[in-house]
This record gives C-alpha cells, sequence and structure tokens, in this order.
C-alpha cells in the first residue's frame, strides 16, 4: 500500500507525540499547519506553539495562518496536495473546502469517548462530571463540532487523584498509537467508518481563566474534582482579603448534607490546615499560592501569620461557576 502524502495540523503539546508517531512511521508528510506564535509568560515573549517546535526538529515545512480560510493559507493547502489530512487540537474549524480537499478526508484525534464530551476541552470535562474513565476517539471530521463517524476508540480509566495536565500526558501518547493503528485499516478498507450513537451527546466548551472561581455553595467534592481537572490549565481560585488566592490541591472533609447557605465560604481551620465550608462538607486546602507568591503547603501558609478565620467575602466566592 502507498502511504499517503499527510498534512498535519496541531498546535499544543497534546499533538506532538501523533506528528512524531507519523514520521516514525515513515508517513510522508507534506506539510504542518499550527497556530501563529503568541506572546506568553511574564514578560509577553513571542512563543512558538510546540507543534511548530516539532515539525521545525524534524524539518517540517509549516504553515502558521491566523485563520484558514485566508487566501494564503488555503493556496499552501492545495499546493501540497494531501491525500489524509491529521488533526489534533488544532484549534480552528475547518470549512468544507478543506474537508473535502483529501482523498481520505480529515482525520481527527479527540481526547474523549464520543459522544460524550465534544468539544474544545473535553479531558477538564471527564474529571469533572466524575466519569471513572475516558479515551481517545479517532473519527473522521464533518462540519459539525465532533460529531463525525467513528473509526477507532481506546478508552484509559481515570485515577482517583489525576488531574488535567496528568491525563493530558496519558491521552496524548494514546492518542499518537491508536492513530498509527488505525491508519492502516482505514487506508486498506478494512474499518468502515460507524456513526456516532444518538444518545449519550454532551459537550466541553472552551475554559476561560475565569471559569477556575470556585463557587462554595457547590458541594465540596465537585469543587475537588475542579481542581484537580483545571491543573494546570486554567487553574482555580478563590477571593481572599481582595485578591485572588490560586488553589492547587485540597481534598474533601466530609459530606453532611445541604449547608445554609448563609454559611458556605466560611472560612476555617482544620488539622493545621486552612479549609472553607461549601455547599455539602469542607474544602480543606492542601497547597495554595498567594498573589505574588510562590506555590506552598496550606501549613507553611498558615504559619506565614495569616489571619485566615476572619470574615470571608462570601457574595464573591458564591459567585464562580
Amino acid at each position: 500500500m502507498n502511504l499517503p502524502r499527510v498534512v498535519f495540523m496541531g498546535s499544543p503539546d497534546f499533538a506532538v507525540p501523533a506528528l512524531r508517531a507519523l514520521v516514525a512511521a515513515k508517513y510522508p508528510v507534506v506539510g504542518v499547519i499550527t497556530q501563529p506564535d503568541r506572546p506568553a509568560g511574564r514578560g509577553n515573549v513571542m512563543t512558538p506553539p510546540p507543534v511548530k517546535v516539532a515539525a521545525l526538529e524534524l524539518g517540517l515545512e509549516v504553515c502558521q495562518p491566523e485563520k484558514l480560510r485566508a487566501p494564503e493559507a488555503m493556496q499552501q493547502l492545495r499546493a501540497w496536495n494531501p491525500d489524509l489530512i491529521v488533526v489534533a487540537a488544532f484549534g480552528q474549524i475547518l470549512r468544507p473546502d478543506v474537508l473535502t480537499l483529501p482523498r481520505w478526508g480529515c482525520v481527527n484525534i479527540h481526547a474523549s469517548l464520543l459522544p460524550r464530551h465534544r468539544g474544545a476541552a473535553p479531558i477538564q470535562a471527564a474529571i469533572l462530571a466524575g466519569d471513572k474513565e475516558t479515551g481517545i476517539t479517532i473519527m473522521l471530521m464533518d462540519e459539525g463540532i465532533d460529531t463525525g463517524p467513528m473509526l477507532a476508540q481506546r478508552a484509559i480509566p481515570i485515577a482517583p487523584q489525576e488531574t488535567g495536565g496528568t491525563l493530558f500526558e496519558k491521552l496524548s501518547v494514546m492518542g499518537g498509537e491508536l492513530l498509527l493503528e488505525t491508519l492502516p485499516r482505514y487506508l486498506s478498507g478494512e474499518l468502515i467508518p460507524q456513526p456516532q450513537p444518538a444518545q449519550g451527546a454532551t459537550y466541553a466548551p472552551m475554559l476561560k481563566k475565569e471559569d477556575g472561581l470556585l463557587d462554595f455553595t457547590r458541594p465540596a467534592a465537585e469543587l475537588e474534582r475542579k481542581i484537580r481537572a483545571f491543573q494546570p490549565w486554567p487553574g482555580t481560585f478563590m477571593h481572599w482579603q481582595g485578591a485572588p488566592l490560586k488553589i492547587h490541591k485540597a481534598h474533601v472533609r466530609g459530606e453532611t448534607g445541604r449547608q445554609d447557605d448563609r454559611e458556605a465560604g466560611k472560612l476555617l481551620v482544620i488539622e493545621g490546615l486552612p479549609a472553607v465550608v461549601t455547599g455539602d462538607g469542607v474544602l480543606v486546602i492542601d497547597e495554595l499560592q498567594p498573589p505574588g507568591k510562590s506555590k506552598m503547603p496550606g501549613k507553611a501558609f498558615l504559619a506565614g501569620g495569616r489571619i485566615w478565620e476572619s470574615p470571608p467575602q462570601v457574595e464573591q466566592n458564591k459567585s464562580g461557576k
């Protein structure tokens, strides 16, 4: 079987193992399309996306359009004349003229067991929802958002202390592995794309920094999952003494039933650790980061002489999503 000419589209770290896997398997990757360099860090230094860094290391040609629909981007894509486009966390919607360009279509690596958690943030959504497992779906793309027919799926359990970061790493490697297992069977005609189930679809929208605000009227167990799901990005925080206090790690101390809403957000000290009353149970903070400071254990935070058991800014702490 002649291997198809492949154009790869992706941007973050998640996509890098798949790109490297394609090159290692001798697929002719004729070009890579990724997002433009963006300012990052405290100095707002222009930083290339991880896929660009990997592509240049591999000696591949790179195109970085602000929008794929730009005439020069489409001209370059047509010049590469791909037989197949492989997409992994690219970050842009593909229009019909792109979807129909390659003879084998556009194959996407999606980080969930579709149709559950379609959308931009499936990894965080799976942890936040308390799912016992998630996985990778290799699918053919259509004009919808992760609605295309499926070629393959593989599941992985979500560990009790899993974070968005640790699950991201596991699924990124699995995505590259499953892609290489799936492509030969698809290209030979052995695999027939299957429609997604009609039931069970959910949507995981793109996350923003403000989504990390903890709402203490919610149950402690839900907040603990949110803290894990949003690590390392977008992170979670609460308002304390008029400033955002980042919360990196916490655990649940008892779920005693619905609390009086007037108690939600009340600050406590439990076994030498800062804690907050929630809508159900108490959230005990193991690791946090005050404004302008480094991450520190909860006990070290209190040992610094900070007054924790003061009246909280309850209304601010209730306003999160």
